[in-house]
């Protein structure tokens, strides 16, 4: 088939990928303008962006498809399908209706659980023990239309959002490949999502990601690993932001005041939550690199002795 690919992100650019080495045609890809990234804030392509030049297939960036210009062009590949992964472009109904097949989504939950921006970290946030990919025919509203196929994965009790982004793109990759080969037969079979089971998967924010410590030490190891490898949780301790990538939840009751050092070692920080503590396990000091708690101790371990008080209590 005629393919039109939509994306911004590596997530995207996987499938993408898989897309470029299968039987059908990419035609043409649309992604976000390129946007300003790093130290210096430079212009930087999306890596969906890098791989469409990379195979040499025709780039798009309009900052709307909601104008009559963009929709003609897009009209005008005579597409059979268009494929849209974390675009990040609301698809009008004029371009949904483009497309001989209609427009598919490869989303990164098991719809209608995690609708939105977020679906990977709310997903570990909200201590799922599952979720997968679901290919969706594209409707106008957000994640809602009917569901084609699904593939499922484990959320284990050290899955990180980078570890579940991976696997997630390894499973829903051969996932969007099935339901090309088939398409019509998978569309005539579609099963409609229950509405009463979405939940909204709202766009991480960064001030997120600091540790309010009055949480029980389960529900921080979860945040820890949800906004692990973005926004990275962190908290004050004195003058100095420490960053958190990863920790490890200890049983016990309230042990001290929520935020308070009780033990450093080799294996880690040990921090009372409002319920249990959480055992810092990964950290990384202001201008520093994300290192184990051992190398960290052996270089600053001073800041770090039982008694001191990360943050203040939310």
């Amino acid at each position: 088939m005629r393919l039109l690919f939509a994306g911004t992100p590596e997530f995207a650019a996987l499938h993408l990928d898989a897309l470029l080495g299968s039987c059908h045609q990419v035609v043409a890809v649309y992604t976000q303008p390129d946007r300003p990234a790093g130290r210096g804030k430079k212009l930087q392509a999306s890596p969906v962006k890098q791989r469409a030049l990379a195979a040499d297939v025709p780039v798009y960036q309009p900052q709307s498809l909601r104008d009559t210009e963009a929709q003609c062009e897009l009209a005008a590949h005579n597409a059979d399908v268009m494929v849209v992964v974390a675009y990040g472009l609301i698809l009008p109904q004029a371009v949904l209706d483009t497309p001989r097949l209609g427009c598919l989504n490869v989303h990164a939950s098991l719809l209608p659980r995690w609708r939105g921006a977020a679906p990977i970290q709310r997903a570990i946030e909200a201590g799922d023990s599952e979720t997968g990919v679901t290919i969706m025919q594209m409707d106008a509203g957000l994640d809602t239309g009917a569901m084609l196929a699904t593939a499922r994965c484990a959320i284990g009790q050290d899955t990180s959002a980078a570890s579940l982004h991976d696997e997630l793109a390894a499973i829903g990759t051969p996932c969007l490949l099935q339901v090309l080969e088939d398409l019509p037969a998978y569309q005539a079979r579609a099963e409609t999502q229950d509405d009463s089971l979405a939940n909204y998967a709202s766009k991480i924010l960064k001030p997120e990601a600091q540790m309010d410590w009055t949480l029980t030490a389960t529900e921080l190891d979860r945040r820890v690993r949800a906004f692990n490898p973005f926004p990275v949780c962190f908290s004050e301790l004195g003058e100095q932001r420490v960053k958190i990538w990863r920790a490890r939840p200890e049983g016990g009751g309230r042990l001290a005041a929520p935020g308070t050092i009780l033990h450093s070692d080799r294996d880690g920080i040990r921090v009372a939550c409002g319920e249990g503590s959480l055992c810092l396990q990964v950290l990384q000091l202001p201008g520093g690199k994300a290192l184990p708690a051992e190398a960290v101790l052996n270089a600053r371990g001073e800041a770090f002795t039982a008694g001191a008080v990360f943050g203040s209590s939310q």
